[in-house]
């Protein structure tokens, strides 16, 4: 009989108790700060989220259900709290244990039944699974060793994976971030040789300090050891819109998002002598064109992932002469503006486009009946006789050599935006997002993919940036 006397009172249901993210940090304070703190922690809560989920339900009669619901609020779907298809869904009724992605959806979880859409089975019981393989007894909680939960130890992201790629009801797959991964050196490689997981990536091991303790409960002693300690921020690229829980987590979140973001992505220029790959990667060739090679350095699936027809990320190039006026440019947006909103038929621009039955752009995924990618793609050989090998994008933009003899220094660089303004202004139009949420959407600079080409820099009798980078 589980007790439970260590982190919360003895309760008369004690799955009840567990199920509450409260009692966790009652000895994995450290663990709880992080989530209260996370998308996974606001994943119900998001008023874009909610704003999406009640309009899908009204403009499908009710046909998406817990569809959405089931990742995004997947305890209050499992305890029968919800049902999506019966009016508009309203976070704040929902007690704390249905709230978000909580700790016990996922260290409870018995059995992973699909790779996508939730197929998570939960044990509903008094075990708590988890990474440590040799898990010590607790007065709180039955405790079980979990390879699933221990991925850097079977290099494998089935849990993860279940819930972060989304096949719609049409059938279409429209958040491919797992089966992307499973095609990466990173999933090929065994574990410990270079093999990365989701959780290897988004959960970190390197906290400070590094001995914190996985039980940090005064008077606990011989529940943990150090080392064992993985992050639960799991930045990407979304942030909160409004404070939640009592946290006003958008400090956090943007930094641990420019920790993992800046040094994912980068411009990168032609090798130089010895082999090694410059880092400049912004040419102006003899033929008159700028070239910007981009490449994905980290990430194990492409870039943008996920809600990739909801991100917008492109490249920002500007050419100026000696006097420091602007003698070209592309993808330079305006706040206010999304980048195929400019007249710039050069734009480069990186998302997922969905589109509807009629083949026009559809904003909400019920919509959706098929989708084309422009996407970064993630390394996926080491075989450098491979063409795969290279696996940049390389954008030119032919601009004659009369205009490129008088370009005197240019700036590149990648920015990002988790939705584009146009359906924001679309859910805020339907009244069912508040307009001041919507004010609030900011734009992402990614240091790594920042860079900077003067021509006093460039040698004459270089070939520019035509060469293939590896050779």
């Amino acid at each position: 009989m589980v007790a439970l006397v260590a982190c919360g009172d003895s309760p008369t249901d004690p799955v009840a108790v567990l199920e509450d993210p409260a009692t966790c940090g009652g000895c994995h304070s450290q663990h709880y700060m992080e989530w209260s703190g996370s998308m996974h922690a606001y994943a119900s809560e998001d008023p874009v989220f909610v704003a999406m989920n009640n309009r899908g339900e009204r403009e499908t009669y009710g046909l998406l259900g817990n569809f959405c619901l089931q990742c995004h609020a997947p305890m209050a779907v499992a305890l029968g709290l919800v049902d999506g298809s019966n009016g508009p869904f309203d976070p704040t009724q929902l007690p704390p244990p249905a709230r978000g992605v909580t700790c016990y959806f996922c260290h409870d979880v018995a059995e992973v039944q699909a790779d996508h859409d939730n197929g998570l089975k939960l044990a509903m019981d008094t075990t708590m699974r988890g990474g440590v393989s040799d898990p010590v007894e607790s007065s709180a909680h039955h405790s079980k060793y979990d390879p699933e939960l221990m991925a850097s130890a079977t290099n494998g992201s089935k849990m993860c994976g279940s819930c972060h790629d989304v096949v719609t009801q049409r059938g279409v797959p429209l958040e491919r971030t797992y089966v992307e991964w499973q095609s990466t050196i990173f999933a090929q490689l065994p574990a410990g040789a270079g093999g990365i997981t989701c959780s290897g990536c988004h959960m970190g091991t390197n906290v400070d300090p590094p001995t914190t303790m996985i039980v940090d409960k005064s008077g606990v002693q011989g529940k943990s050891r150090p080392g064992s300690f993985h992050e639960h921020l799991w930045p990407g690229i979304d942030q909160s819109m409004t404070p939640f829980a009592g946290v006003d987590a958008a400090a956090a979140q943007a930094a641990g998002i420019a920790r993992d973001l800046d040094p994912a992505l980068t411009i990168v220029g032609p090798a130089k002598s010895g082999g090694q790959i410059g880092e400049g990667g912004i040419c102006v060739t003899h033929d008159g064109r700028i070239t910007v090679r981009m490449d994905s350095r980290g990430p194990g699936h492409d870039w943008p992932s996920g809600a990739a027809h909801d991100r917008r990320a492109w490249l920002e190039v500007i050419a100026y002469d000696a006097a420091g006026d602007v003698v070209f440019s592309s993808g330079d947006v305006p706040d206010d503006l999304d980048p195929e909103q400019l007249d710039d038929p050069d734009l480069v621009g990186l998302w997922e486009r969905a589109l509807g039955e009629d083949g026009t752009p559809a904003h909400f995924i019920w919509d959706v009946a098929s989708v084309s990618s422009i996407l970064l793609a993630p390394p996926i050989t080491l075989d450098r006789n491979v063409a795969a090998f290279d696996h940049s994008m390389t954008a030119s933009f032919p601009i004659g050599t009369m205009l490129a003899a008088n370009i005197d220094h240019i700036s590149a660089r990648v920015r990002v935006r988790p939705y584009p303004h146009a359906v924001l202004d679309d859910l805020v139009a339907s009244g069912d997002l508040d307009s001041t949420i919507a004010a609030n959407l900011g734009t992402l600079d990614i240091a790594g993919a920042d860079r900077h080409w003067t021509a006093a820099d460039v040698d004459p009798a270089s070939d520019g940036c035509d060469r293939d980078p590896y050779q």
